[in-house]
């Protein structure tokens, strides 16, 4: 396993730190209600990055990735409201986000035993047994009255950072801004040390060609299992941030529209990289406010064959396909000669 090579590994620092410079800069430039509306993306950004971490690096494609989302948003609603039984008095943020990471984590592992132990599910496979299961989980939610049923929880409550009897509650769009946004970094910083360690080129490895990975002697099932649970617990923690801000969590949050719509962000954005997933998610966010605008009703349509078009010409996305371009080593995208000129490709180069 070669290490990144140093000038590509410059490069993509010094586009993090554009990329998050921009972003903690953008509040002295919008209004209050943008800078609230940004906070919200930046959740849908962090939920990306799970969907990213095992489709793009894995090549476990979910349709029901928002089931993760959902829990999180519901478990820190029901916990931040003193709704859950026994625990009524625990109504700490910090309880909540806990609940939310693991609740969906626990589920994951769960499910993640049937689906890769037990059937060996993976490819299109997967992705209708993770569609099934985010309709079912939408009806359920939509049935159960504890829950809310159709209508949902309502009232939740700002984070609250404080203790010990102290309330701080973040509520103003400005410092909510920021505490989402430093949310978002850490996670990203957290992930990207994973993709680029040894562990993140196994990852790739498995999905590239599982097959091979585990003739080489790796339990391929516990990996896929393993990030799999990481994602959900990622993916809950968006929820909770999101439900905090938002105020309201319903079925829909954990259901099938809402899965779509992520797998949307993330391959428009590019999902072989956090931070265009992550970027994707805000975009397109962004972008279907002003096809709304524009087309109406008609705005999904437009929505559509962008996503259409990119899958067939930009498979690497369109913000993927620009950060490619920019962190790719010199001779990439083609595949160097042998030197006996067959035309085989060399061994020991990097290949996109």
């Amino acid at each position: 396993m070669s290490a990144v090579p140093q000038p590509l590994r410059d490069r993509r620092i010094q586009i993090d730190v554009l990329v998050w410079g921009v972003l903690l800069a953008l509040p002295f430039f919008l209004g209050e209600w943008e800078v609230s509306q940004l906070a919200l993306y930046l959740t849908y950004g962090i939920f990306a990055m799970s969907l990213a971490l095992i489709w793009g690096q894995c090549g476990l494609m979910s349709f029901g990735h928002a089931v993760f989302f959902g829990l999180g948003a519901y478990a820190m609603s029901l916990s931040t409201l003193g709704m859950l039984p026994g625990l009524e008095n625990w109504t700490s943020s910090y309880f909540g986000l806990l609940l939310a990471l693991a609740l969906p984590a626990a589920f994951a592992n769960l499910l993640g035993r049937f689906l890769f132990f037990g059937r060996g599910l993976q490819g299109a496979q997967l992705a209708i047994v993770m569609l099934a299961v985010a309709v079912v989980a939408e009806r359920l939610m939509a049935r159960w009255p504890y829950a809310g049923g159709m209508n949902g929880l309502m009232s939740v409550p700002p984070v609250n950072l404080g203790s010990f009897g102290f309330t701080v509650e973040i509520f103003d769009p400005l410092p909510l801004y920021y505490l989402t946004a430093v949310a978002a970094l850490v996670v990203y910083v957290l992930l990207e040390r994973l993709v680029r360690s040894e562990q993140g080129v196994l990852l790739r490895a498995v999905g590239s060609d599982e097959a091979r990975t585990g003739f080489l002697g790796y339990d391929t099932r516990a990996v896929k299992l393993r990030v799999f649970t990481l994602s959900a617990a990622v993916a809950g923690f968006a929820g909770a941030l999101f439900v905090t801000q938002f105020g309201f969590v319903s079925p829909p949050l954990i259901g099938f529209g809402l899965s779509t719509e992520v797998l949307i962000w993330v391959a428009l954005g590019g999902r072989s990289a956090l931070l265009t997933a992550f970027l994707g998610a805000i975009v397109v966010r962004l972008a279907e406010d002003r096809l709304a605008d524009l087309l109406g009703a008609g705005w999904l349509l437009g929505l559509g064959l962008l996503f259409v078009l990119c899958v067939i010409f930009l498979p690497r996305g369109l913000l993927g396909e620009v950060y490619w371009r920019v962190t790719k080593p010199r001779g990439a995208g083609r595949a160097p000669r042998s030197p006996d000129g067959s035309g085989a490709p060399a061994a020991g180069r990097w290949q996109d």
